[in-house]
């Protein structure tokens, strides 16, 4: 039973981080986008290799 918890948290805590980074790339400033070679329309796949490593 721990060990399902603590999967769980886990999980939730990589959907919290998944959500801030994909935001905080969307809200990210054009230039600075720019800077960093970002393409902010591809938010949720940056965020989903940073967080989930895919």
């Amino acid at each position: 039973m721990t060990t399902l918890l603590t999967r769980i948290q886990s999980r939730l805590r990589q959907r919290a981080a998944y959500a801030r980074t994909v935001s905080e790339i969307r809200a990210m400033p054009l230039d600075v986008a720019i800077d960093l070679d970002i393409y902010k329309p591809d938010a949720r796949k940056i965020a989903a290799k940073a967080v989930y490593g895919q």
